[in-house]
């Protein structure tokens, strides 16, 4: 099938791109040496010059049943030919949104009205944590820890607080799936509760896999801590599986590998394999329920987005479940996870590795900087696997990010370490 993309670099190539400022990337740099494609299928993208390019990303964590899938481009024009869009206000019966982002400032919403409504209007305060992602609203963004995301835009939110991360590199340090260090990270939330009293205090909202800072994998027992303490104290807690949702880490989610039912958790990405935006929030029955009180006539919660649940998006997401049923890519990512883990950490002896971090089908390697130029080295990498090794995988600050489609092989696994470690060498 790759064979019948045709390079169409006369009419794919922009005539000019200063009119275009693209999210999360340096645009000066990109302008000079532009990463374009025209196509993808499977685990490969096409770029205009007919190069072949394993994603070793996932496109941007989401593509996990892979590239091209005619099932869901199928559904979707079945449903345009069908109903283009319905209104998601008064005719709606799931909440929906259509990002992470949008999920994870709902989840915080809703946490905040759910307090209110129960009687315990002081508890606005949210408690994010320390090299945590969700998203970048304004809810989102100040509940979140990642430093380069925040200083360029004030105050936020007031009543923020954050939890300490949970990466302690002497400690954790070349470990594949989940750190035995670090379960003692979760009982900072006691000393937050002593400083702001439980009663100011909404919810908690964390990864249970920090994903966009660079794979940070839960420490073994934390998550169950965290659970068992924002109990105690009557605070929500909400899990952040835009990234780990749908198969990353061998689950549908990652409550389920860990054992641990959060009062909320946010989705996104591979909900439709990212062929058409969707996110949302699961909420316990408890929460929905209690919003559920008053003038049947009268709404519930004041909150909600124009393409909230779009038919398009909705077909997309049946279409993706369905796929990920029938092939079993959970299972299959959980059955490749010690094969991935084996290979990437065969890396370990490369230049400039100081950790590299594995679990599911993910894995963060971590290299040394540049002296004065933080961040130069992981950029360098990126570059030179797209251009000049068909490889495309994902950077934060100096760490590689491996996140490949669920449906890889045992032989796109040794390819997509052959080549990490061919990148690595070229910016040592």
């Amino acid at each position: 099938m790759l064979d019948k993309i045709k390079p169409t670099s006369a009419v794919n190539a922009p005539n000019d791109l200063n009119a275009f400022w693209m999210p999360f990337t340096a645009n000066r740099a990109f302008k000079r040496a532009p990463k374009m494609v025209v196509g993808a299928e499977g685990m490969h993208y096409i770029t205009a010059d007919g190069r072949k390019i394993i994603d070793a990303a996932s496109g941007m964590w989401c593509t996990n049943a892979g590239h091209g899938r005619k099932e869901i481009a199928e559904a979707i024009k079945a449903q345009a030919d069908e109903l283009d869009f319905s209104p998601p206000f008064q005719f709606g019966h799931v909440f929906f949104c259509n990002s992470g982002s949008e999920a994870g400032d709902t989840a915080l919403k809703i946490a905040v009205a759910y307090q209110q409504i129960k009687g315990q209007g002081s508890r606005t305060r949210l408690i994010g944590r320390e090299r945590g992602y969700h998203g970048v609203g304004f809810g989102g963004t100040a509940v979140g820890g990642i430093g380069n995301n925040r200083k360029m835009f004030g105050p936020l939110l007031n009543g923020v607080d954050h939890l300490p991360a949970t990466y302690d590199r002497d400690k954790q340090a070349f470990t594949k799936g989940e750190p035995e260090y670090g379960a003692h990270f979760a009982d900072a939330l006691e000393g937050l509760v002593n400083l702001h009293g439980a009663n100011t205090i909404a919810a908690v909202i964390v990864e249970p896999m920090a994903g966009s800072t660079g794979v940070l994998p839960a420490p073994k027992g934390y998550l169950k801590r965290l659970r068992e303490i924002t109990k105690k104290h009557g605070i929500l807690l909400i899990f952040d599986e835009v990234i780990t949702g749908y198969g990353r880490l061998g689950y549908a989610f990652a409550s389920e590998r860990y054992g641990v039912t959060p009062d909320m958790i946010t989705f996104a990405k591979g909900v439709t394999n990212g062929a058409v935006p969707m996110g949302g929030v699961i909420t316990s029955a408890e929460i929905h329920d209690a919003f559920m009180t008053g003038p049947e006539h009268a709404v519930e919660l004041a909150h909600g987005y124009t393409y909230s649940a779009h038919p398009l998006a909705c077909a997309a997401g049946i279409a993706t479940l369905d796929i990920y049923r029938d092939e079993k890519l959970f299972e299959r990512a959980k059955a490749l996870e010690p094969k991935f883990a084996e290979a990437v950490m065969s890396l370990k002896s490369a230049p400039n590795v100081v950790d590299i971090r594995t679990v599911g089908l993910t894995a963060g390697i971590d290299l040394a900087p540049i002296t004065d130029a933080v961040g130069k080295r992981g950029f360098e990498a990126m570059n030179a696997g797209f251009h000049d090794h068909e490889l495309m995988l994902r950077i934060a600050g100096d760490t590689l990010a491996l996140t490949p489609p669920l449906i890889l092989s045992e032989d796109h696994i040794g390819e997509i370490v052959d080549k990490v470690g061919k990148v690595i060498r070229a910016v040592a």
